[in-house]
């Protein structure tokens, strides 16, 4: 019998008298909205928790230690791993507060907000919160795993930004984290992901960014050849104000994909920079005149339409990812892509992106963070939707791909992306001596082990 299997239900069905939020149990109405915004993951455990304050998470967290069950945590459910009936779930989407001080240039954000929120409330004075590809992310979770975002080679990762996190331990204790108190969890907190406790708000830096020359060139798969050639080559000199990916595009015929792109193979080249926009103009032109684009996004944009520029799905849906790091992207990993993923490969990948690094992403910050893999060059990101007759082909076809590439790879994975709940994969988050320190603080705040659950480092399972 399992640890999920032998959890009794009269335990858990003390939880509502123990926690002053709405909670619900296995079968009860409102459970059904612990479905993570990626429905391929089962989500299922013992009871949610829909928290509006931060003593709701406290007062779950010290029921579960008090009973030896385990807790997580959950706000939009993007990079959702497994949650059994051993678990109760915190639901953090209805904290979604943001708080815009314009003299500081910050913003207080809520731990349940999306990144729309914040643009929403900074955008209008001209600030930028430094969110990811989809406005639709929660901003804690994303900056728990660092945030590799559309300007990181201009700016950074964005956890680098934040000033301040509170944090409920796994004993249930309230804590205001900064670089001067408790600097050991600020340290652990801005890559650690889950593994030292969940946290409730968040205290952001704003860049003053009100625009960007940016978008996409789209090509038809035809021209993947002439297109990932060019990119390879002129990618590979660009400056640091310039961002870019390529991704191979399978797009299905849905409301909100634009017809030149539904149904059919294309390409698509992102493309973001700062400063100048006849510069900026320019230095694309090589890739206009790579081929010709069936459909032409890039211009100056206002900073709330950063979404625009990788236009991910907003819609929840079954997603399954792989990714590589890479040290290097020449002509043999070129070829490696066009045979897996270009025209007549027979690949049921829905996106397979590669994402130039570098830049302001391989200087250390200010503080130290648990952040590893800031010289990787490359990420590799393939994603599929592994549903109907071809869904066993998807996480094969991913894998495959990942294994042609490693001769390139640097070893390493991003916090965000391909979450699995697994040893190997944390291990290769971490070099050994970070993984080894939040380990260390991990038994420190959560001695019970209540947060030994998802996308934690921990000494055992």
């Amino acid at each position: 019998m399992t640890l999920a299997e032998s959890v009794d239900r009269t335990v858990v069905s003390a939880l509502p008298d123990h926690v002053s939020a709405l909670v619900a149990l296995r079968g009860e109405p409102g459970y059904e909205r612990c479905t993570p915004w990626n429905v391929a993951v089962p989500v299922q455990p013992a009871a949610v928790v829909f928290a509006t304050s931060p003593h709701h998470v406290a007062e779950a967290v010290r029921f579960a230690a008090a009973r030896g069950l385990r807790v997580t945590v959950q706000a939009t459910g993007h990079g959702a791993i497994p949650v059994a009936a051993d678990t109760i779930l915190v639901q953090t989407s209805a904290m979604t507060d943001c708080v815009v001080d314009l003299p500081t240039r910050t913003a207080r954000v809520g731990a349940g907000a999306r990144w729309q929120h914040v643009l929403d409330a900074a955008a209008p004075h001209g600030l930028a919160p430094l969110c990811g590809s989809s406005p639709n992310v929660g901003v804690v979770g994303f900056l728990t795993g660092a945030g590799v975002g559309p300007l990181v080679r201009s700016v950074g990762v964005s956890s680098d930004y934040v000033r301040a996190f509170d944090l409920v331990t796994g004993a249930g204790e309230l804590l205001h984290v900064t670089p001067e108190d408790h600097a050991e969890l600020f340290w652990g907190l801005r890559g650690g992901k889950a593994t030292l406790g969940i946290v409730t708000g968040v205290e952001i830096d704003l860049l003053p960014i009100s625009e960007f020359y940016g978008g996409a060139l789209y090509y038809d798969g035809a021209d993947a050849a002439a297109v990932l050639g060019g990119w390879q080559q002129w990618s590979a000199g660009l400056p640091e104000n310039i961002n870019t990916s390529i991704a191979f595009q399978q797009l299905p015929p849905l409301p909100g994909v634009p017809e030149e792109l539904a149904g059919r193979l294309t390409v698509a080249v992102r493309y973001t920079a700062l400063d100048h926009s006849a510069e900026a103009a320019a230095m694309l032109a090589p890739m206009r005149e790579a081929a010709t684009p069936v459909l032409d996004t890039v211009g100056v944009l206002p900073y709330a339409a950063i979404g625009a520029v990788h236009a991910d799905p907003v819609d929840p849906m079954p997603t399954y990812e792989e990714q590589v790091l890479l040290r290097e992207f020449g002509s043999e990993a070129v070829d490696i892509l066009l045979t897996a993923a270009g025209p007549g490969s027979a690949s049921v990948q829905t996106i397979v992106e590669v994402r130039l690094l570098g830049g302001a992403m391989a200087r250390q910050a200010p503080h130290p963070s648990a952040f590893c893999h800031r010289q990787a060059a490359y990420a590799v990101t393939i994603i599929g939707v592994p549903v109907g007759p071809d869904a066993e082909l998807v996480p094969a076809q991913a894998g495959a791909l990942a294994r042609a590439l490693q001769p390139w790879s640097t070893g390493g994975l991003l916090p965000n992306f391909a979450p699995a709940a697994n040893a190997e994969r944390m291990a290769r988050v971490y070099d050994e001596d970070t993984w080894h320190w939040l380990a260390v603080l991990a038994d420190r705040y959560d001695p019970a082990g209540v947060f030994k659950t998802g996308l934690v480092v921990r000494f055992s399972a």
